[in-house]
């Protein structure tokens, strides 16, 4: 309906978008580090993970910014909300592929991020789940697709 709205695609991430943005060009479990602290994300901090320490249990989520962003700019890709991705939860097939897809049929889709209840594990990068109903801790982030032409591409034309 949006899409139809403005003329622009939007959709949910797939799950391999969603990754790759939570990463923000990084190979540590999460975007900041080895570890994560609740000065960084908004997870269930009397839990660690690695060399952590316990932190705050603030029992909610939080606005949307109230914690730094990933390099790239990106605000709350760990904790505070759970998210939904286009793809159907499912195993991963046996071979390497570049942008995988998830499956095309099944009853849930993958989650991905962690939430404000999660433990701390459940807030990597590489931590995935999968849900099937509406939660307190599930949201979703919207992706817009941008025209790859430049603007001079267009005027040769």
């Amino acid at each position: 309906a949006l899409s139809k709205q403005d003329s622009r695609t939007y959709s949910l991430p797939t799950e391999a978008q969603w990754e790759y943005a939570c990463r923000a060009g990084t190979e540590t479990p999460f975007s900041f580090g080895a570890t994560i602290s609740t000065d960084q994300a908004n997870y269930h901090g009397h839990y660690i993970y690695g060399p952590g320490k316990k932190g705050k249990n603030r029992e909610k989520p939080l606005p949307v910014g109230t914690m730094r962003p990933n390099a790239w700019g990106l605000y709350d890709m760990h904790g505070n909300l759970s998210e939904w991705c286009a793809d159907i939860y499912g195993p991963y097939g046996s071979d390497a592929v570049s942008d995988p897809t998830g499956l095309t049929e099944g009853r849930e889709y993958v989650v991905r991020g962690g939430s404000w209840r999660s433990y701390p594990g459940a807030c990597r990068s590489a931590f995935r789940s999968n849900g099937s109903g509406g939660s307190n801790n599930i949201g979703l982030r919207i992706v817009c697709a941008i025209s790859t032409k430049s603007k001079e591409s267009k005027d040769a034309k």
